[in-house]
């Protein structure tokens, strides 16, 4: 597992978050200075905060191991609560193995042929008795963290946890309850699919016109939520469902809601995309059903 440096004492966390929300010290500042600056424009409160990623799983074998690489390289206090919807590709055997190693008394495991190690024993596995769909996967997830904060990350590749820094930096610094990662607020992103592009923008506004919000991007998987947000919403979309349902019922909850720019990674459906077009029209279905009759 990878550790951050210290720069003067100060934490990974704080140094983590500085660095990544896009902190540059100026150049005339001596390096005493910037750590100095650094340490107060990341927020101190997330020394003493618990982060909980809830990371839905289904059919992702080819990159479940790099994923949960990735999240476990950031240096932030952190459970990852795995959740699998009823794999069928080999991922559920993999997660049943690092279940059982953790079991066993192990704190790492090889992985990715021997390329790295894993941190084990901050991981929670669960397992759902058949494939149910994203929004249960959540919700199971979220039943189970006990963090401060609760973070959705996808189980590809499409979305980049070293994004971290700054869908938390709102939070930490009180100005929100509830983020959204943007893929569309000028993020470096892989270009294709123009339809789902123009898709997710009519859903995005038709969301935004029914919850009087401004958002540009309700379908990102980059939802970060503090505990209390969650805790008095009752959610219940199976599958893709979730994304306009816990969006309106954010704004009927008049929580403080920030959207920050992400990197996005699209990958095809020979790469192993599954939304399709039939989740677009439950999607705009949702949108209706929890603004007028839910």
């Amino acid at each position: 597992m990878l550790e951050c440096q210290l720069l003067g004492g100060q934490s990974p966390q704080r140094l983590y978050i500085a660095m990544t929300h896009g902190y540059n010290p100026p150049p005339t500042m001596s390096s005493t200075q910037a750590t100095i600056e650094m340490h107060h424009t990341a927020s101190a409160a997330f020394d003493h905060q618990l982060l909980s990623i809830v990371v839905p799983i289904y059919n992702e074998r080819a990159t479940i191991e790099e994923i949960i690489r990735r999240v476990q390289e950031t240096p932030l206090r952190k459970e990852v609560i795995l959740v699998d919807d009823g794999s069928t590709d080999g991922t559920r055997h993999w997660l049943l193995e690092m279940q059982q190693r953790q079991a066993a008394g192990e704190r790492e495991a090889e992985i990715l042929g021997g390329r790295a190690r894993l941190r084990l024993d901050n991981l929670h596995f669960l397992f759902q008795d058949r494939n149910q769909g994203k929004g249960a996967a959540l919700r199971r997830g979220f039943a189970q963290a006990t963090g401060d904060i609760v973070l959705v990350q996808d189980a590809d590749l499409e979305y980049d946890p070293r994004d971290y820094g700054k869908l938390l930096e709102p939070l930490l610094d009180g100005r929100a309850d509830v983020v959204y990662g943007s893929r569309f607020l000028g993020g470096p992103q892989r270009v294709h699919y123009f339809w789902h592009y123009v898709a997710n923008k009519m859903l995005t506004l038709l969301s935004d016109m029914l919850t009087n919000l401004n958002l540009s991007d309700i379908e990102t998987c980059y939802k970060v939520f503090r505990r209390e947000v969650l805790a008095g919403i009752r959610l219940k979309s199976n599958r893709f469902g979730f994304e306009p349902e816990i969006t309106a019922k954010i704004a009927k909850g008049k929580w403080r809601v920030y959207e920050v720019p992400i990197s996005y990674s699209g990958r095809t459906y020979e790469e192993g995309k599954k939304i399709t077009w039939r989740d677009g029209v439950q999607t705009l279905w949702c949108i209706l059903r929890y603004k007028i009759l839910d």
